[in-house]
Formats: C-alpha cells, sequence, structure tokens
C-alpha cells in the first residue's frame, strides 16, 4: 500500500495550500535562505587605490612580455650567439626550442604560486614572481656566448629560461585576479584592458629597443655584444615594479576571505569562505571551468603568440622582409591596438564579454588567411594592411580576457585555478606556436601554415566562448558586490528592500 511520503504530487499540493494559507510565514522562510546584503557587506572601491593596483599589476605584465618579446625578436641572433654554427634553420629551431622551454614550467609555476597566492595573498606573491622575473631575464644578459664556452652556453641559457617561466607561472594569474578583485563589478572590463596594454607596452618597448639598436649597431655588433643591452635593462624595470607592488594593500575581496573579526551578515557569510588553495580541490571540483579557460586562453594564445612573438621572424626568415621594417611595421600596428584598447575594455562592460570575445575569434576565423595572403604580396601597405587586419581581431581578445577569465572561479580558489588554467594551456599551445609553426613550414614548405594553425585555434575559442556563461556587471563568484560610490551601494540595497503591502 502506497504510503503518502512515496507520493511527491501529494507534497507539492500540500506545500502548495500551505503557501495559501500562510503567505506571511513562507516569505519570511525565503528570506531567510536568501537574505539580502546589507550595506556593510557591499565593497565600496577606492578609485586612487585601484589606479595604483592597475599600474603594479600592468607593469609586471609589461615586463614579462618585454622579457619575451626580446628573445623572439632577437630569435636569429641568439640562435647564431648560443648554438653551434651550422644551417641557419636548425639554429633558428633550436632558438625557438628554448623559448619553448620556459614554457613547460610555467604550469609547475602556476600550480606553486597560484595555491600559494589564495593562501598568503596575492600581494606577497605577486612580489616574488617579479623579483625571479627580473633575475632570470638579467642572467641571461651575462651569459658568454657559444663561442666563448661552448656547451654550457645553451645550458645556461636554458636554466634561466626555465626561472624565466617558473617566475611567469604565477604572474598572469595574480595581476590578472589582482585588478579584477581591485576594480568596480561595472568597470572590471575596463580596468582590466590595462593589464594587457601592459602586454603591448611590453612588446612595444621590446620591439623599439631592438629595432633601434639594430639600426645604430648593425649585424655584425648587435651578434657581438648589442643583444645584450635589452636583456640587461630588465634589472631596473624590475626593480621600480617590485618597490609599485610592495606598496600596495592586498585586494579587498582577499581580505575579506580573511577577516574574522568583521560581523557580515548571513547573505555575505555565504561567499565569504576560507581560503584554502587547495590544488587537488580546483582538479576534483573547478575541471569543467578548467576545461574551459585551458579552451579559451589557448586559441587566444596561439592567435597572441603568431602575431605579436612570430610575425617578425616571419617576414624576415619566410618572405625575406628587411628585418628592421617588418618590426617597425608591427611596431605600428601594436601602437595603434594601444590606442584602442581601453575603448574595447569599455565595450565589453557595456555589451558583455561574450560579444566582444566572440567577434574577435570570428574575426581570427574568417580574416586570418586574407591577412597573411596580402602579407605574402611583400609591399609595405599590404604587410600593413593584412598585419592590422590581424591586429584588430586580437584587441577584442586583448582588451577583454583579463576581466573574463578571473570571474570563472571563485575567490577562494581563483588565483590557483586560473594560473593552472593558463599557464597549462599557455605551455601548450602559447609558447609553442613560433616552434610549430616553423616546424610545419619546413615540413610541408607552405608560407600559409601560421594562417591554417590560428584559424584551427579560432574555431576552438569560437566554441570555448559559446559555452562560457555572461559575468559583465555582476559580482564575482565567491565576493559581495564591489561599487564605485556609496551612492551606488545604497542604490543596490535599496534595490532588495520588499515592496511595502498596503
Amino acid at each position: 500500500m502506497p504510503t503518502r511520503e512515496a507520493d511527491p504530487t501529494a507534497e507539492t499540493e500540500a506545500e502548495h495550500s500551505a503557501r495559501r494559507r500562510h503567505p506571511g510565514l513562507f516569505r519570511v522562510i525565503r528570506r531567510s535562505k536568501n537574505p539580502p546584503l546589507r550595506r556593510s557587506d557591499i565593497t565600496v572601491t577606492d578609485e586612487a587605490a585601484v589606479k595604483r593596483a592597475v599600474k603594479a599589476a600592468s607593469l609586471g605584465n609589461a615586463m614579462e612580455w618585454f622579457d619575451f618579446g626580446i628573445y623572439s625578436y632577437l630569435a636569429v641572433t641568439i640562435g647564431h650567439v648560443f648554438f653551434p654554427s651550422g644551417s641557419g634553420t636548425v639554429q633558428l629551431l633550436s632558438s625557438f626550442a628554448t623559448f619553448a622551454v620556459a614554457f613547460l614550467v610555467r604550469p609547475i609555476g602556476g600550480m606553486v604560486f597560484g595555491p600559494m597566492g589564495d593562501k598568503v595573498g596575492r600581494k606577497k606573491v605577486l612580489a616574488l614572481t617579479m623579483i625571479m622575473m627580473a633575475v632570470g631575464t638579467f642572467a641571461i644578459g651575462l651569459i658568454p656566448s657559444y663561442a666563448t664556452i661552448g656547451f654550457w652556453s645553451p645550458v645556461l641559457l636554458i636554466l634561466f629560461r626555465l626561472v624565466q617561466g617558473f617566475s611567469t607561472g604565477g604572474e598572469y594569474g595574480g595581476a590578472s585576479t589582482f585588478i579584477a578583485e581591485y576594480a568596480p563589478d561595472k568597470r572590471r572590463g575596463y580596468f582590466g584592458s590595462f593589464l594587457e596594454s601592459g602586454t603591448l607596452a611590453g612588446y612595444i618597448g621590446a620591439a623599439g629597443l631592438v629595432t633601434i639598436l639594430t639600426t645604430a649597431l648593425g649585424d655584425g655588433s648587435m651578434q657581438s655584444w648589442g643583444w645584450r643591452i635589452p636583456f640587461l635593462v630588465a634589472g631596473p624595470i624590475g626593480l621600480i615594479g617590485l618597490h609599485l607592488r610592495l606598496k600596495l594593500d592586498e585586494t579587498p575581496a582577499f581580505q575579506k576571505l580573511g577577516n574574522d573579526t568583521t560581523r557580515a551578515s548571513d547573505a555575505a557569510n555565504g561567499v565569504e569562505t576560507t581560503a584554502k588553495g587547495d590544488l587537488a580541490k580546483i582538479f576534483t571540483n573547478y575541471w569543467p571551468t578548467l576545461i574551459l579557460c585551458i579552451a579559451l586562453v589557448g586559441a587566444y594564445n596561439i592567435t597572441d603568440y603568431m602575431l605579436l612573438s612570430y610575425m617578425p621572424t616571419y617576414l624576415t626568415d619566410e618572405l625575406h622582409y628587411n628585418e628592421t621594417h617588418g618590426l617597425l611595421v608591427l611596431l605600428a600596428v601594436m601602437v595603434f591596438l594601444m590606442l584602442v584598447i581601453h575603448q574595447i575594455g569599455r565595450l565589453s562592460d557595456h555589451f558583455g564579454r561574450k560579444p566582444l570575445l566572440m567577434t574577435g575569434m570570428l574575426g581570427f576565423l574568417v580574416l586570418t588567411a586574407p591577412a597573411f595572403l596580402l602579407v605574402e604580396q611583400g609591399s609595405l601597405p599590404a604587410v600593413a594592411t593584412g598585419m592590422l587586419l590581424l591586429g584588430l581581431s586580437l584587441v577584442c581578445l586583448l582588451g577583454t580576457m583579463s576581466a573574463a577569465l578571473p570571474a570563472l572561479f571563485p575567490t577562494q580558489v581563483r588565483y590557483g585555478s586560473l594560473s593552472v588554467g593558463y599557464n597549462l594551456s599557455t605551455s601548450l599551445f602559447g609558447g609553442t606556436t613560433p616552434l610549430v609553426i616553423t616546424g610545419l613550414i619546413s615540413l610541408t614548405g607552405s608560407d600559409m601554415m601560421p594562417a591554417y594553425y590560428s584559424m584551427a585555434a579560432a574555431l576552438v575559442g569560437v566554441i570555448a566562448v559559446a559555452c562560457m556563461k555572461e559575468t559583465a556587471q555582476q559580482p564575482l563568484a565567491g565576493s559581495p558586490p564591489a561599487v564605485a560610490t556609496d551612492a551606488e551601494a545604497a542604490e543596490l540595497c535599496a534595490a532588495q528592500a520588499p515592496s511595502p503591502r498596503f
């Protein structure tokens, strides 16, 4: 004989009947389960502090990409300096293989520094990664050539590239987390875009310095000693970045995680849990989001490295374009991207992250082949137009990704999860891009291989963007809302107040 407990329909009807008899009681129960935020729960950001945080995080990112840009733009020279004489293609492949080596340890750095940032704080870890990155880059500028010490020259180069790669494993995840947790919800895209303007600034600094030195010194002096100058410049830049980062306070979101002395309402307690930084928890509980992050970053990084790192080598080595002219064209494109990237950030705040990211991915999918056909023509207007088409697609990703990625994960595991996902993807797909493309061109003989490789990455990116949730103008998962003014906080509280009944 069936019981009432086995009949869910009867329970639903009974509950419906109870709600009709006692509507006030059920409203109280519902509000107790989902209490409104109090004014004290909402973070009101200090714009001056936000700007200081953005400056410190962006400078570190600029230094990271200055380091990697220098290596990319001097790939041919580095091949001659650190590897035995022989085939130019073999030397170039050896140089790019050493470039890729740094990316092999990036996931390890992410797994170490990411959870550490969730335990001890974003600020301390970002200061440590800045020191290691500056030391690794500065040391490369001091290594004797292969002609001087033979085998030990490439060994030392690989060693300090590993130091660079390990430290960089905690850089992007921490810097993007730092800015995202400082910025107000409605302007996270705008402030996040400054992180990627740091990327462009680093590349511009590297390309500009290499161009000036190559023009002033000539190939002989550059290969003899001039190549060392850009690496040695990293030392002073690193000290400036370290000073800026040590002056900052910890992010408001992280402070709320560990602030046991401040009483918060039940609503805030539901999201402000203790940071554990548990690596196993990241892989066990957040693996679907981790896969999404890897797909987004992989598509983004392949297109990024293809244009900003590999393109000068492609123009010089495959199309026999003048090295200085190729760098100047790329420099002009990057300066243009820097001028528009903050507007892209603003657009992502207004229209959402997904529309901007989808525009960028579809741009690479549709425009890459025509862009490379233009570049292959070799004339300055054709090369510039082709690279500008690629740049316009890339800036849609650059101006949006640094706000979209941190929002994928909750505060208590954000640094760790983003560092692991970002660096796994960068290691597999980003840093290997110059090596893979050079190898594919050598294997097939087709100068269009960079275009096909980028288009395949963009297709993966289109699917990943379609699968992600929209996060623009919403609080970060695991943190209460962050607003720019007290008036906005009061308005947010008022919006949750129940309507009066008469």
